[in-house]
C-alpha cells in the first residue's frame, strides 16, 4: 500500500468519526482534503458519496445530487452513491428521477427494505402528483374563463375564482401547471382590464409563479415586458402598487439566487444570464423615479425596491458593482426626487416619506462603497448636482439645491457636509430664513435643523444658530415654522447629552422647551408632518432626566406620540425610538472608574456627572409608567412597518427598549400579552450586530420565566432557537452567555423537534465549552442545558463516542459541592444510562472515585439526588453482572439495603430493584423473610 493510499485511508476514517460525532462539515473537509490526495478511482467513488452524505445532511440537495453523480460516474453500481442521490432529487421535487435510481438500487439489493419502503413512499407521491396536476388542468382553464368573461363583471364568481388562482399559485406544481397552461398570457389580460380586484388576482397569482424560480421569473419579464411590470407601480391605486411592489422583490430575490447559483434555476434549466435581467429591472425603476405622472406612492415603493435590492447584503460579499452601476447611472434621479418639494406640488409627486426614503437609499449606496476613489466619485456627482440647481435657476434653483443639501444630511452625512461647504449654500440657507414665504422659510429652516445636527466643522451655525432659532420661534406666526425653529433649538440644546454638568440653556429653559413640544404633539388640528417634528424636538429634549420625569408623567402626550407612530408618517418612527430609548436609559452607559474620575478631577478635566433623576429607581418607574401607557403595543406596530424608515439603526433603537421593558420579570407578562414576544423574532433576526443581541437577549429573558410554547405560539418558537444560540459566542457578555443557555434548556426540554433545531444551530459545542466555564451559574446552566439535549439521540452519540471526556464530566460533577450543579448532572448521568446501557460499563473505567460519588449521591439528603444515584446505580446493576458483583461487594449494598427498607418512595423502590437483580445474578441471598 502506497504512501498516498494509507493518507487516504486515514483521512476517510477521519471524516467516518466527524460524521457520527455530527461535526458534517469537519467530515466534508476530510473526505475533500482526501480527494486531493490522488486516491484511486475505487477510493474517489467512496469519498464522493461519502461528501453527499454530508451534504444531505446539511441540506444543501443540489451539491448532494453533484456528489452522488460523480461517485456514480466512478462506480455505476454504488449502491449507496444511488440511494443518496434518490434523496437528493426527491428533495428537489425532482421524483421522476429519483423514482429511477430507487429502482436500480432495488435491482441490485432486491432484499433491501430500505429501498423497497422508499420506492413505495416515491411512488405514492408521484401518483398523488399526477392526480393533483390531471385535476388541475381543468380547474385552470376554467377559472380564466370566469375571469375574462365580460358577462361575469364584479360578480361572486369571479371574485371566488380569483382567489382559488392565487391559492393555487401558491403551490409550486399549481404554480408550474398555471405557467405552462399560457397562464402568464393570460393573467396579462387580466391587467389590461384595468379593474382592480383583477389586477391584484393577477399580481398576487404571478408572485405564485415567479416565487424561487429564476426561469420562470425571466420567462414571465419577457413576455409580459419589464416595462409593463415596473409601470404597475406608478399606478395611483395603492393596493396595486404595494402588490406590484412585493411581484418586484419576488422577481428580485429569484434573479438574485440565479447569480449566486450560476444560472441554474430550481428545475436545473439552463436560462439567460440573470445579472443582465437584474440590471434591466433595476434601470427601469430608476427610470420610473423620475416620471412624471407617477404617483408618490409609486415612488416611495420604486425606492424600498431599490434599497432592498441594490446594496451588497453583507460587507464579506467583495461584489459592489451593482452599486456602482447605479450610482452612474441613476444617482442623479435619485436627487431628484429627494429634492422635489412635497408642498407646493413640483413637476413629480412625492410623498411625506419620498425624501427620506431617498434618504436611506442614498446612505446606503455611500456605506456600499469600498474605497476613496469611489467615495470621491460620489461626492463629485452630489456637488455637481446641487451646482447645477443653484446656479442660473434663480431663487427656485436655489431652494432645489438647498433640499438636496437636507436629502443628504439625513442620508451620507459626509456627502452633506461637503455640500453645506459649496459656495454659497449656508449663506442662502440663513438668508431664506427671513423670507416672507413659508415655503421658502421650511426649506431654509429644515435644512438648518439637519446642519444642526451633523455639520461639526460649521461652527458658524453653533455659534449663531441660537440667536437665529430664537428669533424664528418668537417671531413667526406659522405654528409650522415656530415647531422646526424649535426643534433647531432643542437639537443645540442637547448637545451636552446626558451629561448633566454640560446644559446649553439656563435652568428651566429645557422644560420650557418640553411642555411646548407636548403642547403642539397633543394637538390634532395641527398635520401629522407639522407635528412629527415636535417628536423630533422630543427626541433631543429627553437625555434631560426632568424632562423625562414630565414626560411619562403626561398621559395625553403618550398617547399622541403611540398615535402618531401608527399613522402614515412613517419618518416619525426614529424620532419616536429615540425618545424611548432615552426615557428608559436603554443607550450604553459605563459607570466611570472612581480611581480615573479622582485623577481628573485632579487634572482638571471635565468630568461627565449622572442626573440625580436618572438612578435606576427612576429609570424603572418610568418604565412602569410607559407599560401602562400601551407602550408595547405601539413599538409592535413599529416593528411590522414595511417602510425603508424602519432603517437597521431605528431596530437597533427598539431593541433597546425591548430589552429595557423586560429588565423586571413582573413586568414580562405585558410585555408579552401585548405582543412583544412576536415582535422581538424580526429584530433578533435582523439588524445592526448590537440590536440583534439585544433583541435576542430580550427574548432569552422571556423564554426563562415564561412557558415558551404560549410567548411563542405556533411554528414562531423554532425561530427563537437561532437568536439564543447567537448569544452563546464568546463576544457576547457572561449575563448573555447564561441567559440563552437557560432559554435553550426550557427549549430542550419540550420537545425533539427544537433539540433538533437547537442542534442543527450547531449549539452542542458552545454548550460544552460553557460546561468548563469557571463561574460556577454558567457552568450549572450549560450543564441543565446538555441534560436536556441528551435526550436526542446524536448528543446521546456524542457520549457513547470513543475517545472523549463526555461522561467523565457528568459523573465528576455528580459529585460537585454545588447541589444544583450535581442535580444536573445526576439527572443525565441517570437519563443517558436508562437509553444507551452501554454507557454503564464505561463509568467505572473514566475515574477511580465513580464509586464514592455515587454512594455519597444515595447518601444525599436531598432526595431529588438520591433518587437520581439510585436510577443510575440501577442502570449498571440491570447493564451487567460484572458491574453489579463489583458494586455488591463495595459499601453499596448495606446503602441499598437501608433504602430499600425506608417509606415507600421512588427511591426505595429502585433500591429495592438493584437488590432483587444482585439477588437474581446469584450474587447475595435474600434473608429469612424473603426482603
Amino acid at each position: 500500500m502506497t504512501a498516498n493510499s494509507v493518507a487516504v485511508e486515514q483521512l476517510r476514517k477521519e471524516g467516518n468519526e466527524l460524521f457520527k460525532c455530527g461535526d458534517y462539515e469537519g467530515a466534508l473537509a476530510a473526505y475533500t482534503q482526501a480527494l486531493g490526495l490522488d486516491a484511486t478511482p475505487q477510493d474517489q467513488a467512496i469519498l464522493h458519496r461519502n461528501r453527499a452524505a454530508c451534504h444531505l445532511k446539511l441540506e444543501d440537495y443540489d451539491k448532494a445530487e453533484t456528489e452522488a453523480s460523480k461517485a456514480i460516474e466512478k462506480d455505476g453500481g454504488d449502491v449507496k452513491a444511488l440511494y443518496r442521490r434518490s434523496q437528493a432529487l426527491e428533495k428537489l421535487g425532482r421524483l421522476d428521477q429519483a423514482v429511477l435510481d430507487l429502482k436500480r438500487c432495488v435491482s441490485l439489493e432486491p432484499k433491501n427494505k430500505v429501498f423497497q419502503e422508499a420506492l413505495r413512499n416515491i411512488g405514492g407521491q408521484i401518483q398523488e402528483k399526477v392526480r393533483y396536476m390531471s385535476s388541475t388542468d381543468a380547474k385552470v382553464e376554467q377559472m380564466f374563463q370566469i375571469l375574462l368573461d365580460p358577462e361575469e363583471k364584479g360578480t361572486e364568481k369571479k371574485q371566488k375564482a380569483s382567489q382559488n388562482l392565487v391559492v393555487l399559485a401558491r403551490e409550486d406544481a399549481g404554480a408550474e401547471k398555471i405557467f405552462r397552461s399560457n397562464g402568464v398570457q393570460l393573467l396579462q389580460r387580466l391587467l389590461d382590464t384595468g379593474e382592480t380586484d383583477l389586477m391584484l388576482a393577477a399580481l398576487r397569482t404571478l408572485v405564485g409563479i415567479c416565487s424561487e424560480h429564476q426561469s420562470r421569473t425571466v420567462a414571465t419579464l419577457s413576455i409580459l415586458g419589464t416595462r409593463r411590470v415596473v409601470s404597475i407601480l406608478g399606478v395611483e391605486n395603492q393596493a396595486v402598487s404595494l402588490a406590484a411592489c412585493h411581484l418586484l422583490q419576488v422577481m428580485f430575490d429569484a434573479l438574485r439566487e440565479g447569480v449566486k447559483k450560476g444560472f441554474r434555476g430550481k428545475e436545473g434549466a439552463i436560462i439567460v444570464d440573470p445579472a443582465r435581467e437584474l440590471k434591466i429591472l433595476i434601470s427601469n425603476l430608476l427610470d420610473l423615479l423620475t416620471e412624471v405622472g407617477v404617483s408618490g406612492q409609486g415612488r416611495d415603493n420604486a425606492l424600498t425596491l431599490l434599497i432592498k435590492a441594490v446594496p451588497r447584503k453583507s460587507p464579506k460579499d467583495p461584489n459592489n458593482s451593482l452599486t456602482l452601476w447605479v450610482i452612474d447611472q441613476g444617482l442623479k434621479k435619485i436627487l431628484e426626487v429627494g429634492s422635489s418639494l412635497q408642498d407646493p406640488p413640483g413637476e413629480l409627486t412625492v410623498t411625506a416619506n419620498s425624501r427620506m426614503s431617498a434618504s436611506i437609499l442614498l446612505s446606503k449606496l455611500f456605506d456600499d462603497l469600498k474605497c476613496d476613489a469611489e467615495r470621491e466619485n460620489f461626492h463629485r456627482l452630489c456637488e455637481n448636482y446641487i451646482k447645477s440647481w443653484f446656479e442660473g435657476h434663480g431663487l427656485a434653483g436655489k431652494l432645489r439645491a438647498i433640499q438636496t443639501v437636507s436629502c443628504l444630511l439625513q442620508g451620507p452625512c459626509d456627502a452633506g457636509n461637503r455640500a453645506l461647504e459649496l459656495s454659497g449654500v449656508m449663506e442662502s440657507v440663513i438668508a431664506l430664513c427671513a423670507s416672507e414665504q413659508e415655503e421658502e422659510q421650511l426649506v431654509a429652516v429644515e435644512a438648518l435643523i439637519h446642519a444642526a445636527g451633523k455639520a461639526k466643522r460649521a461652527s458658524f451655525i453653533t455659534a449663531n444658530g441660537v440667536s437665529l432659532l430664537k428669533d424664528l420661534y418668537k417671531r413667526s406666526e406659522k405654528d409650522s415654522i415656530c415647531i422646526r425653529a424649535l426643534v433647531g433649538l432643542c437639537k443645540l440644546g442637547s448637545a451636552g447629552g446626558t451629561d448633566f454638568s454640560m446644559k446649553q440653556f439656563a435652568e428651566g429653559s429645557t422644560l420650557k422647551l418640553a411642555k411646548q413640544c407636548r403642547k403642539w404633539l397633543c394637538n390634532d388640528q395641527i398635520d401629522a408632518g407639522t407635528r412629527r417634528w415636535a417628536v423630533e424636538g422630543l427626541a433631543y429634549l429627553t437625555f434631560d432626566a426632568d424632562v423625562k420625569e414630565e414626560f411619562v408623567e403626561d398621559a395625553a402626550a403618550l398617547k399622541a406620540l403611540f398615535q402618531l407612530s401608527r399613522s402614515e408618517e412613517r419618518s416619525v418612527l426614529f424620532a419616536v425610538a429615540s425618545a424611548l430609548v432615552n426615557c428608559t436609559n436603554s443607550y450604553d452607559f459605563e459607570e466611570p472608574d472612581p480611581k480615573m474620575v479622582e485623577l481628573a478631577k485632579y487634572a482638571k478635566q471635565h468630568v461627565p456627572e449622572q442626573h440625580p433623576k436618572d438612578k435606576p429607581s427612576f429609570v424603572r418607574a418610568r418604565v412602569k409608567k410607559l407599560l401602562a401607557a400601551g407602550v408595547v403595543s405601539a413599538m409592535v406596530c413599529m416593528v411590522k412597518t414595511e417602510s425603508p424608515v424602519l432603517t437597521n439603526s431605528c431596530r437597533e433603537l427598539l431593541s433597546r427598549v425591548f430589552l429595557a421593558l423586560v429588565e423586571e420579570v413582573e413586568d414580562r407578562g405585558t410585555v408579552v400579552a401585548q405582543g412583544g414576544g412576536r415582535a422581538l423574532i424580526p429584530l433578533a433576526l435582523e439588524g445592526t450586530d448590537v440590536g440583534q443581541t439585544k433583541a435576542a437577549q430580550a427574548l432569552a429573558k422571556l423564554t426563562i420565566t415564561s412557558n415558551p410554547e404560549m410567548t411563542f405560539p405556533g411554528e414562531r418558537i423554532y425561530e427563537v432557537v437561532r437568536p439564543l444560540v447567537s448569544l452563546l459566542h464568546l463576544n457576547c457578555s457572561g449575563l448573555q452567555n447564561f441567559e440563552a443557555l437557560m432559554a435553550l434548556t426550557n427549549l430542550a426540554g419540550i420537545s425533539e423537534r427544537l433539540r433538533q433545531k437547537i442542534l442543527k444551530e450547531k449549539a452542542v459545542p458552545m454548550v460544552e465549552g460553557y460546561m468548563f466555564e469557571e463561574h460556577e451559574m454558567i457552568r450549572r446552566a450549560a450543564t441543565e442545558c446538555m441534560c436536556n439535549l441528551a435526550m436526542s439521540k446524536e448528543v446521546q452519540d456524542l457520549f457513547e463516542a470513543q475517545g472523549n471526556d463526555r461522561l467523565k464530566l457528568l459523573v465528576l460533577y455528580s459529585g460537585e459541592e454545588d447541589e444544583l450543579l450535581q442535580r444536573a448532572a445526576a439527572g443525565g448521568l441517570a437519563m443517558l444510562t436508562s437509553m444507551r446501557p452501554t454507557l454503564c460499563s464505561r463509568i467505572p473505567q473514566v475515574t477511580t472515585h465513580w464509586l464514592e460519588i455515587l454512594q455519597a449521591l444515595l447518601l444525599s439528603p436531598n432526595q431529588e439526588l438520591q433518587h437520581r444515584g439510585a436510577v443510575v446505580v440501577l442502570n449498571m446493576v440491570e447493564a451487567s453482572r460484572e458491574i453489579a458483583s463489583t458494586l455488591m461487594e463495595s459499601e453499596m449494598m448495606e446503602i441499598l439495603s437501608v433504602l430499600a427498607k425506608g417509606d415507600q418512595s421512588p427511591v426505595s423502590r429502585a433500591a429495592a430493584a438493584c437488590l432483587d437483580k444482585a439477588v437474581e445474578y446469584g450474587l447475595i441471598q435474600p434473608n429469612q423473610d424473603g426482603e
